[in-house]
């Protein structure tokens, strides 16, 4: 049984900074979480291709008729519809809250906090452990978001770093996945390379972000952050 076993949640995940040995297992459950997070096996074909996160996320069926459809049905509006399209979240908020979990227990987000933090409190002033949801967004709002919200209720992340990380998500959201999704309509018309224009986008992702990280250090205070006021 873990040693986190019976603990809550804020000490379990402080028990992730106490200086123990790093297991081979986080390596490796790290190092795939970026790999199915990231987009890169959705071009492999054959079986790879089934490890990426959008394809184990999967698809709803249709219902046979004379206009197929999903659950969802056609024509839906207001709240009602708004209900409807939030179930077809649940799937992906539950593989990347599963993902995450897998890594926490292994000892992948020490690994990630221990090694990344070199990479990230420069770039984004973020501990190293955040680049999981960076990854992660890059490919699927869903999961970027629901990861941010784990990190921030267990305190891996504080208020300011939510903020920042908040602003890095929404701007070019799921950046990989819809560029390679709508962008190939456009495609035949760039004068550039195909992937200039998403360079582009991650740059002033990054960009955005330390505006942000500027702005917050020059006009709030730790207090004026924290305050429910």
């Amino acid at each position: 049984m873990s040693d986190l076993a019976g603990s809550g949640p804020e000490e379990k995940y402080r028990s992730l900074d106490d200086g123990s040995g790093l297991r081979v297992a986080g390596y490796v459950t790290l190092a795939g979480a970026f790999v199915i997070l990231s987009g890169l096996l959705s071009s492999i074909p054959g079986w790879p291709s089934a490890f990426d996160f959008i394809s184990m996320s999967g698809n709803f069926g249709t219902i046979k008729g004379a206009v197929p459809s999903t659950f969802l049905g056609a024509g839906g509006n207001g709240a009602r519809q708004g209900f409807m399209f939030a179930l077809t979240l649940i799937p992906g908020v539950m593989l990347a809250m599963g993902i995450m979990a897998i890594v926490e227990q292994t000892g992948g987000l020490k690994v990630a906090k221990r090694y990344l933090a070199p990479l990230m409190r420069p770039l984004f002033g973020m501990p190293g452990c955040v680049s999981l949801a960076m990854i992660a967004s890059m490919q699927s709002t869903d999961a970027g978001a629901v990861l941010t919200k784990v990190f921030y209720e267990h305190k891996e992340m504080n208020d300011r770093e939510r903020l920042i990380f908040t602003q890095y998500e929404i701007s070019g959201s799921a950046a990989i996945n819809n560029y390679l999704t709508i962008a190939p309509a456009v495609f035949a018309a760039l004068v550039v390379p195909i992937g200039i224009p998403l360079l582009i986008v991650i740059v002033m992702k990054v960009v955005g972000a330390n505006v942000t990280r500027a702005i917050l250090h020059q006009v709030y205070s730790d207090q004026a952050l924290s305050s429910p006021n």
